[in-house]
Formats: C-alpha cells, sequence, structure tokens
C-alpha cells in the first residue's frame, strides 16, 4: 500500500502495463473502474500544436483569440497528426476524508498486428517531446516491441470483415430443399456418416500409423486441436444451411463451425466430433476463447476505453478539447469537421467528462493557474482540505521513472476541488456538506493553449491578471507589413494611417507575417472593414494603407482559414488565400456571428521565443 508522501513515491505507484502484462492487468482495472466514483485519465503524445517553439507555423496552437469551433479544428488537426504513447488510468473513490486510487499506464504503440496497415501508416514526432521524454526516462525500445496496439471502434468493423474466424451458426428452418438441394442433402450426409462411423470405430484404434495416414486420405478427415473435424467445401450460403441442419440432425457428439473467407464470405464447414457431452461444452467454451481473444488482440488498449465507457462514470481530466480529440480520432472514429458534431459523437461514448480546467475558473484566484502543479501549490497554500491519497496496489518495482504520474495530479487536483466546490458523490455523507450533481459541471470544454507537462517542477506559475472579455467583432488581421517589424514599430505606424487608429488599440504578432488588431472602440473594426471593402479613398484611408501593401481581415476570414485547413502556410499567406478566393470581398460578420474570447496581451506569442 502506497500512501502520498511525495512525488517519488507517487512514481512508483503507478503501475505500468505493456502487451506483456496486459492480460492480466485489464482484469484488475476493470474491477477498480466497477468500484469507483470517477476516472481519471491522461495521456502522453508524440507532439503538440500549443508547443509554439516545435513548429515552423506557431499561428496553429489553440490562442487566446480563438473560439471554441476554431479551438477544435487546431486539437483536430493535432489529434490526426500526432500519436499517442502512453495513456494513464486512474479509477478513484472518496472513502470519507480519503481518497483511494487505483492508477495505471498503459505503453502504446500502433502497430498493425493483423497486417491490415492499421491502425496507422505513419504519425509524426516533434523532437522536443522525444527529447524530453528521452530525459525522463522513457523507453523506446519497450514502447516499439512491447506497446500495445490498438484499433477504432471504425477500423474493428473494417478489421472483423477481413481476418474472420470460425463461427458457431445456429441452424433455422429453411425453405423446402429442391432437387438440387435433396442431393446435395445426401452426399453430405453419407459423407459425414462415413466419416463418424469409422472414427467411432474401435477397430480402428489399433492400426498402425500408414492405415490412419490413408485412411484420414481416402475420407478427407483433420484435426481441430486434440478432436476429429472433417471440412466440407460450400459455394454459397444456401450450402453452409443445409450442411448444418444436416450436420446437427446426424448426432448431438458432431459441433459444426463455418470457416470464412476474407472476402468472399462462407468458405466451408468444419465438422468436429467430441467423445461426449461434457467434451462438447468444453469445445464450444474454447470456441467462445478464441472469438475472445481475437476480439482483444482486434481491440488491443481499446478495450480499456470501452470499458471507461460502459461504465458511465464521470470522466476527469484537463484540457479536455486536447485530450478527447485524440481520444475520439485514436479509439472511436475520424474526427468530424464541425465542434457541434464532435460534442454530439462524444456524448455518445462519454456522457460525463469533468475538465478540470473548467473547475479552475469557478474559484477566483485559481482562474490565472497555468498548470497543474501552479494549482496544486496554491490550493496548499491558501485552502485547509483534509484529504489524504491512498493508493492500496504495491508499487511496481518497474516504475522508478516518473511515466503517468500526472493522472495522480488530476486526481489529486479534482478531490481538493470537488470538496471546496461540494461536488463530492452524495454517497459521501460523512463529509456532513450538501453537495452538487457533477452533471452540473460536466462537458464543458474551455479552449486552451496550456497542456499538462511531465515536469518536477512545482512552481507556481500564473497568468497575467489583464485578461478581459472582448467581442471577435472588435478584432482584425493585419498582413503586408514588412518582415521583421516589431509590434511597437507596426502599432506605431498604423497611427498615421487611419482615423481608427487613434483611438486606444492593442496590436500583438500572431506569427512574423501578421498582427492581430484589438480595439477599445466598439465599431472601429467594423468601420475600418467597410472602407477597405468599399475603396473609398481620402488622405489618411484605406488608400495608404492599400499603397503601402497592408491588408485587413475580419474575424470570419480567419474561421474560414481554420475550416478549410489552410495550416501549411505562414497565417498572413493563407487568409490571402481565402480573400482572393473571395474576389476581394471583404467579410464583416454581424453580431448574431460574433463570439466573446478573453483576451490577454501577455498571453500571445512572444516572437522572441520562438
Amino acid at each position: 500500500m502506497v500512501a502520498s508522501g511525495g512525488k517519488h513515491c507517487w512514481c512508483r505507484a503507478v503501475k505500468q502495463i505493456t502487451k506483456s502484462n496486459f492480460s492480466a492487468a485489464l482484469q484488475q482495472i476493470k474491477a477498480h473502474i466497477k468500484d469507483a466514483d470517477f476516472i481519471a485519465v491522461s495521456s502522453q503524445k508524440t507532439g503538440d500544436l500549443s508547443a509554439s517553439s516545435s513548429h515552423r507555423y506557431p499561428w496553429r496552437r489553440v490562442l487566446p483569440i480563438d473560439v471554441p469551433e476554431t479551438a477544435y479544428l487546431k486539437a483536430k488537426l493535432a489529434a490526426e497528426t500526432f500519436e499517442l504513447l502512453q495513456f494513464a488510468v486512474c479509477p478513484f473513490r472518496f472513502q470519507g476524508s480519503k481518497l483511494v486510487a487505483f492508477p495505471y499506464n498503459f505503453h502504446l504503440f500502433p502497430r498493425d498486428e493483423l497486417n491490415l496497415g492499421m491502425p496507422s501508416y505513419s504519425f509524426s514526432c516533434q523532437s522536443s517531446f522525444l527529447t524530453s521524454m528521452a530525459r525522463e526516462g522513457f523507453d523506446f525500445n519497450v514502447s516499439i516491441y512491447d506497446g500495445i496496439s490498438y484499433l477504432s471502434r471504425a477500423q474493428e468493423s473494417i478489421a472483423k470483415e477481413r481476418t474472420p474466424t470460425p463461427l458457431v451458426y445456429s441452424s433455422s428452418s429453411s425453405p423446402t430443399p429442391s432437387v438440387a438441394d435433396s442431393i446435395f442433402i445426401g452426399r453430405i450426409k453419407s459423407r459425414v456418416e462415413h466419416w463418424r462411423n469409422a472414427c467411432k470405430d474401435s477397430r480402428n484404434m489399433t492400426d498402425g500409423s500408414l492405415a490412419k495416414s490413408l485412411r484420414k486420405l481416402i475420407l478427407g478427415g483433420e484435426v481441430y486441436g486434440s478432436r476429429p473435424s472433417l471440412s466440407i467445401d460450400v459455394c454459397s450460403d444456401r450450402q453452409v444451411q443445409l450442411t448444418l441442419e444436416t450436420v446437427t440432425h446426424i448426432s448431438d457428439d458432431l459441433v459444426p463451425l463455418v470457416v470464412l473467407d476474407k472476402s468472399v464470405g462462407p468458405k466451408s464447414v468444419r465438422v468436429v466430433l467430441t467423445s461426449s457431452e461434457e467434451d462438447k461444452h468444453l469445445l464450444m467454451s474454447e470456441i467462445q476463447n478464441l472469438e475472445e481473444e481475437q476480439n482483444l488482440k482486434v481491440r488491443g488498449f481499446r478495450e480499456v476505453i470501452d470499458l471507461i465507457s460502459s461504465s458511465h462514470k464521470p470522466i476527469i481530466a484537463y484540457n479536455c478539447l486536447h485530450d478527447f480529440t485524440f481520444i475520439h480520432s485514436k479509439f472511436i472514429s475520424p474526427l468530424p469537421p464541425s465542434l457541434n458534431e464532435f460534442m454530439c459523437s462524444l456524448r455518445l461514448v462519454f456522457s460525463n467528462i469533468v475538465d478540470v480546467n473548467h473547475l479552475l475558473k469557478e474559484i477566483g484566484p485559481l482562474r490565472k493557474a497555468k498548470n497543474l502543479p501552479a494549482a496544486l501549490s496554491y490550493l496548499k497554500r491558501q485552502f485547509f482540505v483534509p484529504i489524504d491519497m491512498e493508493i492500496p496496489q504495491p508499487a511496481d518495482g518497474n516504475s522508478n521513472k516518473n511515466h503517468g504520474h500526472n493522472v495522480l495530479r488530476i486526481t489529486r487536483v479534482f478531490a481538493k476541488l470537488s470538496i471546496l466546490l461540494k461536488i463530492v458523490p452524495d454517497c459521501q455523507t460523512s463529509l456532513g456538506r450538501h453537495t452538487m450533481a457533477i452533471e452540473e459541471y460536466a462537458n464543458i470544454f474551455y479552449p486552451t493553449s496550456n497542456s499538462v507537462q511531465e515536469t518536477e517542477a512545482d512552481d507556481v506559475d500564473f497568468h497575467m491578471d489583464n485578461v478581459r472579455k472582448i467581442s471577435t467583432d472588435e478584432l482584425i488581421f493585419m498582413w503586408g507589413f514588412r518582415g521583421g517589424t516589431s509590434a511597437a514599430e507596426l502599432k506605431s505606424h498604423l497611427r498615421q494611417t487611419h482615423f481608427v487608429f487613434t483611438e486606444d488599440f492593442e496590436l500583438r504578432l500572431v506569427d512574423n507575417t501578421c498582427a492581430v488588431v484589438v480595439f477599445q472602440k466598439s465599431g472601429s473594426a467594423e468601420a475600418l472593414l467597410k472602407e477597405i471593402g468599399s475603396g473609398k479613398t481620402n488622405s489618411t484611408a484605406p488608400s495608404k494603407m492599400l499603397s503601402e501593401g497592408l491588408k485587413a481581415a475580419g474575424y470570419e476570414t480567419y474561421k474560414k482559414v481554420c475550416r478549410l485547413g489552410l495550416w501549411e502556410a505562414e497565417l498572413a499567406d493563407s487568409l490571402e488565400s481565402v480573400t482572393s478566393d473571395s474576389s476581394g470581398d471583404v467579410v464583416i460578420s454581424s453580431g448574431e456571428d460574433a463570439s466573446d474570447i478573453y483576451w490577454s496581451s501577455e498571453s500571445m506569442i512572444d516572437l522572441n521565443d520562438l
């Protein structure tokens, strides 16, 4: 048993699961999920677009200017680009003021176990992520050679069509046989009875090996395991049905199995001879186990995802929009094109998902916490939350590296927040507090560029204070300025080009080619875009901007760039492509299309860090 006492204790407490011990762990986690109140999850990926320094197009990360729809499209891009190498699952429950947790860390690799080209032909890696994982002692050989593979639900349907296994078909009544059917039935009945009688004849037991081989050659007999069997070729589903009916009427000790071809359906019917009723039950059990083994081989780690889904327990995660686009893409089906479709599809699989990032925003000062260590540190200093974590399963001797312990951080933060917000399960009456339904906080995903990092640092890291809510109607994108221009230089220059820039406004560079401008005065962005679209000219208006090559577009143009997936370019080039296709029309969003974002200039990209 392990009690919480330090981060090294946490590391050893996380049970490491690979292909070699997956089957045994599956039975354990199944029981723990059944007894749990909640299930925390986290993952380790081969890359992440939220790391601005790790990609040549930093605007593709989720930015403070992103609304939920554009944030989803960026998360979708990341999920379709990178791969999961670790997935941590921690079923936990409350016992009074104690938290009982069972953390597991599954090592994954998208290996083509069935030679079907699935789950993945290729995926991308970011060197910074691989370097960080190697520094933490991650064994890439274990991942590649002993990592657990998986197929999504959509891929499983394809795989089952391509990898058939022997199936036990129950016979049912069929139409009156035709003349051709009668001839076929007579031939099958004669052959099966002759073969069965030969197998049952005790005198054949004393024959030598040569005689047995000749008899096997003449009768066409085979062996299924240790039992005699006979294969009957069939050409149609009708012949399959007739063969099943005929065999079941001959004797109760015969078990017919339909052998499927990978492409053309039923290939043959294999008739297995059992020695007794007990032996027949044993055979049926063996076939069922074979099917289960095949299903496990096909599903792989997705078996764990299905256990979580079928449990209907609330799932706790951090930065859910990011994590669950990966989960949907890898384990369910390809991601849909819009956020609404994604949320609907996700709800069909996971009924209640709670984002710790959303809970943090329910407590004033924690709204500014940028990561889990910061939140834990603040909670420890500012709130007295009497809760201890207990991990009953023995420490894993192979867990001397810090793999997967972020799931325990998520668990601890959620436990403390649930007590502060009074959302501990109703069954925990010993806490003596009125609780709120977990559904009140479920399925609310905040777009965020913050990611959970496997770090030893516990330093507090908070956002700046000057976060304010603005409408996307008051925001424009500008490009066409000279390369190397700083934000301060561009802002100073714009004040001389148009009267709207004489009012107070903020400007930050999104990348080296494009800037975002946020106006303080309502209507300024719309006025500028209308003048650009109308082509009006005066001494200080758009003519001067256009002559200098400066261009501007509203937020709807940016959303269209994201919808079209124009990711492989600088933002200015993508915006230019969209505006050119629109025949120069400037798209101005109506008030109904506008969305609110939480703007902080300090949280935008600092190009000096790139």
